[in-house]
């Protein structure tokens, strides 16, 4: 039987695509590291996200594709990941050392569970493997510390740099770690700025995959600071399905427009409640109404990235410092968050390989 060679391997590989990306996993340089002895082939199979929503398929599919190889009897799979960097463009903002990419997540209005899912994405993203940081950009509202557990934290310094509260695997720094409980922040624009800035620049974030951004509602000064102070790879707005809510939705959206930063895709937070004890889909009640934000994202020809129902266990996780991703991650409302994080996760890849295709532009 004649000797299996890395040529046939690489052949067969490059049928695999990568669903997402649209384009074979060879071409791609997902693959490496090949190896074979007698019938056995084993490589190491790297993709652009930890939390790669489709790492199950493709697995599947390379396996299949080499066992089409005459005299194969075993293939071996090492899978890794290598999230891509943003492409920083030289418009006067600086990069953040380490940080591979800035998501700001955003609402048009309050009260639309905006922190709740800044914080369950992150955990989410963390829990699948991803080196994560959590910024609480709402200065004057900050939430993050005590919805992720580490209200307590006392901020320390090590060579002039800050060093960030740590929860789930996820990084935080927080207005609220330097003020007093019930002292509230009444400051204007230019100290806004000057507090996001040094939050980006002065904490020792280490090296992160995704940094996070929970922005405060609204399309105000915080929002212009980020953008301006250094390159977003996207956004995320969450909205709520009733119209008053989907309404601000497209203003943030036209925000982020008019700013040329990417947008990644709607999440439409509070969807239905799930009557206790059931499953099926008719014991849904929908208080806020349902799939606005899915009609929302379609009509502006954006992504959707997901649903997530309104449970009391939310609530609680928030209040006690336990985001119900890390609480419990079999519940369904974890799973709704993972595969959110998932499907944002895919489409910073996508949006990376697409910058790469792009010329750079100056101005």
């Amino acid at each position: 039987m004649a000797e299996i060679t890395q040529n046939q391997v690489l052949t067969a590989l490059s049928k695999v695509m990568d669903p997402d990306l649209h384009q074979d996993i060879v071409s791609l340089g997902m693959v490496s590291e090949i190896k074979i002895e007698a019938g056995k082939v084993h490589f190491k199979l790297t993709l652009t996200t930890p939390a790669c929503p489709l790492k199950e398929k493709i697995e599947s599919d390379c396996k299949e594709a080499i066992n089409k190889i005459p005299g194969v009897t075993e293939v071996q799979i090492e899978s890794a990941a290598n999230v891509a960097n943003q492409r920083r463009q030289p418009q006067g903002k600086e990069a953040v050392p380490g940080i591979k990419n800035i998501i700001a997540v955003t609402s048009g209005k309050g009260g639309v569970g905006k922190t709740t899912v800044a914080i369950n994405i992150a955990v989410a993203l963390a829990h699948l493997g991803s080196k994560v940081g959590l910024l609480d950009a709402d200065i004057t509202g900050p939430n993050v510390p005590l919805m992720l557990g580490v209200d307590k934290y006392q901020p320390q310094a090590k060579d002039n740099r800050i060093i960030p509260a740590e929860n789930y695997g996820v990084k935080c720094i927080s207005m609220a770690f330097f003020v007093a409980k019930d002292t509230p922040i009444i400051w204007r624009g230019p100290m806004l700025d000057k507090a996001i800035r040094q939050f980006l620049k002065d904490v020792e974030w280490g090296e992160l995959d995704y940094l996070i951004v929970d922005m405060p509602p609204g399309t105000g000064d915080a929002q212009l600071t980020m953008v301006q102070a250094t390159e977003l790879a996207g956004g995320v707005i969450v909205t709520t399905p009733q119209d008053v809510a989907l309404l601000d939705g497209r203003k943030g959206l036209a925000m982020f427009k008019q700013m040329n930063v990417p947008i990644f895709g709607f999440v439409e937070n509070m969807s239905y409640f799930q009557l206790p004890g059931t499953t099926d889909a008719s014991q849904r009640i929908d208080i806020f109404g349902h799939g606005g934000g899915k009609r929302l994202a379609e009509e502006c020809e954006v992504p959707f990235l997901g649903e997530v129902p309104i449970d009391p266990a939310i609530r609680q996780g928030g209040d006690e410092g336990k985001p119900i991703v890390a609480a419990d991650p079999q519940h369904p409302v974890s799973q709704a968050f993972i595969a959110i994080a998932k499907q944002l996760a895919a489409q910073i890849s996508i949006h990376a390989l697409s910058q790469t295709k792009e010329p750079a532009t100056v101005g």
